[in-house]
């Protein structure tokens, strides 16, 4: 079989042709969208052929099945229409974590870990032992913690059935179902229990927002944030206030610190401390009432 491309659309043909001639082929044509065109036609061929990465280097030269064409052509379609590919694999790296995602649920981002690294020295510094997670989307933060941290309890909270569902799946592979309690609820209304703290990645996008094709398949109801976008951090911090939770660790947008600052200032709160992201940019904030 050898793979072309016709109307910038992969077809097949009847001769037989090596994994790397195709890996070669679909690397070229996703150089127009990507970064690593290489590194995403790997996974690709990896997630269709059911192999590792590694086993493709070492049997590069081998002809690809028909089958496995099949699916690895559909695939790079599918990623050509700036579908992620975290969706097309059904998994996203979040630490050493795999987690299952797919359609309905926010792809964990890299610089979400820092707000792990914060709030695990937050535990650790003040004993804390009991955690509402609000947004808790694929559970990436909440597992990570419970692993971290085996004596925390944490309630984490989602208004999407679909976030849930894959927080389910994920809370239930890393074995942490002691740890994590699911709710589905906006923020935290109707939530019981005393906690100690909140920490959340809501959304935090201005409505107004263009979105690159990149997130235009990932759920509008978590990257949305309201009008101004800051609309929810607002509400979160309200939140903390009135039931008297002693500290909160938000994720925000990297040009929201003054009106968060602002905010709190109106409202008599605590001073915000921020943190940035690995690029310089502030990227959320901390506060203890």
């Amino acid at each position: 079989m050898n793979a072309i491309f016709s109307n910038n659309k992969f077809s097949a043909r009847n001769d037989s042709v090596a994994i790397e001639s195709v890996l070669k082929d679909a690397a070229k044509k996703l150089s127009c969208m990507t970064k690593m065109p290489r590194l995403e036609a790997e996974i690709l061929m990896a997630h269709a052929l059911g192999r590792e990465r590694i086993w493709l280097h070492a049997h590069s030269g081998e002809p690809i099945s028909p089958e496995g064409l099949t699916r690895f052509l559909h695939f790079v379609q599918r990623r050509l229409e700036s579908e992620p590919i975290e969706y097309i694999t059904g998994s996203v790296s979040f630490y050493d974590l795999e987690l299952h995602v797919g359609p309905g649920v926010l792809i964990a981002r890299p610089e979400t870990e820092i707000l792990v690294d914060m709030t695990a020295e937050i535990v650790e510094k003040n004993g804390i032992e009991r955690i509402c997670e609000i947004g808790v989307g694929s559970a990436a933060v909440s597992i990570m913690l419970a692993l971290k941290f085996p004596h925390l309890q944490i309630t984490a909270t989602d208004i999407s059935s679909d976030a849930l569902f894959y927080a389910k799946k994920n809370i239930e592979k890393y074995g942490v179902q002691k740890n994590i309690r699911l709710e589905k609820a906006d923020l935290m209304e109707g939530v019981e229990g005393d906690f100690e703290m909140i920490v959340s990645n809501p959304p935090y996008i201005k409505s107004s927002f263009l979105l690159p094709d990149s997130l235009k398949h990932e759920p509008s109801g978590a990257l949305f944030g309201g009008e101004a976008g800051d609309e929810l951090l607002k509400r979160i911090i309200m939140t903390a206030k009135e039931r008297e939770i002693g500290y909160l660790l938000c994720e925000m947008g990297y040009d929201q610190r003054e009106a968060i600052l602002k905010f709190c200032k109106q409202n008599t709160l605590p001073i915000p401390t921020f943190y940035k992201d690995l690029a310089g940019l502030d990227r959320g904030f901390y506060i203890k009432f």
